[in-house]
């Protein structure tokens, strides 16, 4: 596996080095001593999988409120996603601020968000599966969650999401100095 720290502290993406011979593929996901080695949270006690059946489809921004902040993994297993992350930690050097980047079931590629950061993604495909793992169990008392048009961040999507659930497009606007992050 090989990681590569990203411009945001903490979120990283992380390669895998899939082995290939006349069976198929195989390669590691997710290894502890690597996480441990890169100072990733190891921690993981729930694993999901999002099935999402059309092409623009948006999940997101999700996050939990303290004390059950989450690190997160997410692969594209199929399909292909535009993801961005963006960092809600106070005193961050990054704070507000947000990355994109792709990911395609073929690249075999995992994006890994710290505890105080927030990940949205929009599908690009019909039938794109996403795996990830979490840190934290899902609470939902703690949930929170930054609109995917905030004009706090001025996002830029490659399209405008067409499928959008009603509480992700509830999300108020961020006040950038609420201490419930």
């Amino acid at each position: 596996m090989k990681f590569h720290k990203q411009k945001i502290p903490g979120v990283w993406i992380i390669e895998a080095e899939p082995f290939t011979d006349h069976r198929g593929r195989f390669r590691r996901h997710y290894c502890q001593k690597e996480y441990e080695k890169h100072g990733l949270e190891t921690n993981i006690v729930q694993t999901n999988i999002s099935e999402n059946k059309m092409k623009h489809t948006l999940r997101g921004f999700h996050f939990q409120k303290k004390p059950y902040g989450e690190c997160k993994t997410f692969s594209c297993l199929q399909g292909s996603v535009y993801d961005i992350v963006v960092d809600l930690r106070p005193g961050s050097e990054t704070f507000l601020k947000w990355i994109s980047l792709k990911l395609k079931g073929e690249d075999f590629l995992s994006l890994h968000i710290p505890h105080g950061c927030a990940n949205a993604f929009l599908t690009q495909e019909d039938s794109t599966t996403m795996l990830y793992y979490a840190s934290e169990y899902y609470r939902p008392e703690f949930e929170s969650g930054v609109r995917y048009n905030d004009p706090t961040f001025n996002f830029e999507w490659p399209v405008e999401p067409s499928v959008i659930s009603e509480k992700d497009k509830s999300f108020p606007n961020l006040d950038p100095h609420s201490a419930d992050l």
